[in-house]
C-alpha cells in the first residue's frame, strides 16, 4: 500500500440530527489505517493512552502486532522523513473497546449495536451506504454542519450565542462536560474583554449612570427604556465597539463555514482555542482572570441607576398621547 493511500484513510464518529450515533469510514483493500495520533483525535485521548492499551493488547495476545501495522516514511512538517507506524481496522477496534472516554463510549455503543444486529439477525446492513454507493466521505455529517452553522448565521441570536451555536456542532459535543461549561461561562466575557478590556459585569457597573442619556445605553430597541435593557452588556458599547465586536464573530461564523466546506471535523477543543486565536489575530487581549465585579454586584449597581434614571424620566418623558394632547391644547 503507497504512502498517499495510507494516508487517505478517514474515520468520522459523529452524532445525527436525530441523536443517533452513527460512523462514517473510507475503507481500502476493505480495512482502515490511521497513525496512533488519527486514533488519539478519534477516541478524544492523549497519544500516550492510545500506545498504552496498543501495548497491553499484544502483551493479552489479543491481537498480533505484526498483522495490524504498517510501517510508511512520511514527510512531517519540518521536513524530516520518518517512519510512522498506521494500524489497521483490527487495532481501532480494539483501541475503542478499552479506551475511557465519552468518543470511545459512543464507538462501543454504536459497534454493540452493529454486533447486537449481527448475532440477531445474522448480517449487518447500512441502508445509507446501500442507497448511496458512491457517495463522497463524510457527506452526510458535513451536509448537516453545513446546514446549522448557515441557520446561526442568519439568525437573529446575540452574538456569544452565535459562537456558543457553533460550539455546539463540535463532533465531540457533550452539554454536560467540564470544558463545555467553562467556555459557556467565559465566552462573553473573552469577548467583551477583547474589545474593550473589560468584562460584562465590568462594563454595565462602569457605564450604567443615571446622569446619562438613556442611562449610558447606546442601543434602545424602543423609544423607552426598559428595566431588562440595563443588564445587558452589549447594550452599553460605542459603535466602533459593536463594529469590531461583529467583524470578530462574523470571521468565526465564516472559519466555522469554511471547515465543514473542507470537510474538517472539528472538536469542542478546537473551538476553545480558535476563539483565542481569532482574539489574538485581531491583536486583542486575552481573558485570564474572572474580572474584578461579580454579576451580582454590576446589576444591583445598574439597579440603583435605573431606580435614579426612571424617576427623572417619568417626569420628563412625553408619550406620543401627551404630545397630541399639548398640540391639541396648544390650538385652541
Amino acid at each position: 500500500m503507497t504512502e498517499k493511500q495510507l494516508q487517505q484513510s478517514e474515520f468520522l464518529l459523529y452524532k445525527s440530527s436525530d441523536g443517533e450515533i452513527k460512523i462514517d469510514v473510507f475503507l481500502q483493500d476493505e480495512t482502515v489505517w490511521l497513525t496512533q495520533k488519527k486514533m488519539s483525535d478519534l477516541f478524544g485521548v492523549d497519544v500516550r493512552t492510545i500506545s498504552e492499551h496498543l501495548k497491553n493488547i499484544y502483551n493479552s495476545g489479543e491481537l498480533n502486532e505484526k498483522s495490524v501495522i504498517r510501517k510508511i516514511r512520511t514527510t512531517a512538517n519540518d521536513g524530516k522523513e520518518y517512519l510512522i507506524n498506521f494500524y489497521n481496522l483490527d487495532a481501532i477496534i480494539s483501541v475503542g473497546y478499552r479506551v475511557n472516554s465519552a468518543r470511545a463510549t459512543q464507538f462501543r455503543i454504536w459497534a454493540t449495536k452493529q454486533l447486537k444486529e449481527y448475532i440477531i439477525k445474522g448480517f449487518v446492513m447500512d441502508d445509507e451506504r446501500l442507497k448511496n454507493p458512491n457517495s463522497p466521505f463524510g457527506i452526510d455529517y458535513f451536509e448537516q454542519v453545513l446546514e446549522r452553522i448557515r441557520d446561526i448565521r442568519s439568525s437573529e441570536r446575540r452574538f456569544y450565542q452565535k459562537i456558543t451555536d457553533i460550539y455546539a456542532t463540535s463532533i465531540d459535543y457533550d452539554k454536560g462536560a467540564d470544558l463545555t461549561q467553562v467556555f459557556f461561562a467565559t465566552v462573553q466575557n473573552k469577548m467583551h474583554y477583547g474589545i474593550h478590556g473589560k468584562t460584562a459585569a465590568e462594563i454595565i457597573a462602569e457605564r450604567a449612570d443615571s446622569k446619562n442619556k438613556n442611562m449610558g445605553i447606546t442601543c434602545i430597541p424602543r423609544n423607552k427604556l426598559k428595566r431588562s435593557d440595563i443588564f445587558v452588556a452589549k447594550n452599553y458599547l460605542t459603535e466602533k465597539e459593536l463594529k469590531e465586536l461583529n467583524l470578530i464573530v462574523d470571521q468565526y461564523l465564516s472559519y466555522a463555514e469554511l471547515q465543514a466546506n473542507n470537510k474538517k471535523a472539528m472538536t469542542m477543543k478546537d473551538w476553545v482555542h480558535k476563539l483565542d486565536d481569532f482574539l489574538r489575530f485581531n491583536e486583542k487581549e486575552i481573558l485570564t482572570h474572572k474580572g474584578k465585579i461579580s454579576k451580582k454586584l454590576a446589576e444591583t449597581r445598574a439597579e440603583t441607576e435605573y431606580q435614579k434614571f426612571k424617576a427623572i424620566e417619568d417626569k420628563t418623558f412625553e408619550s406620543d398621547f401627551d404630545k397630541e394632547t399639548k398640540k391639541l391644547l396648544k390650538n385652541q
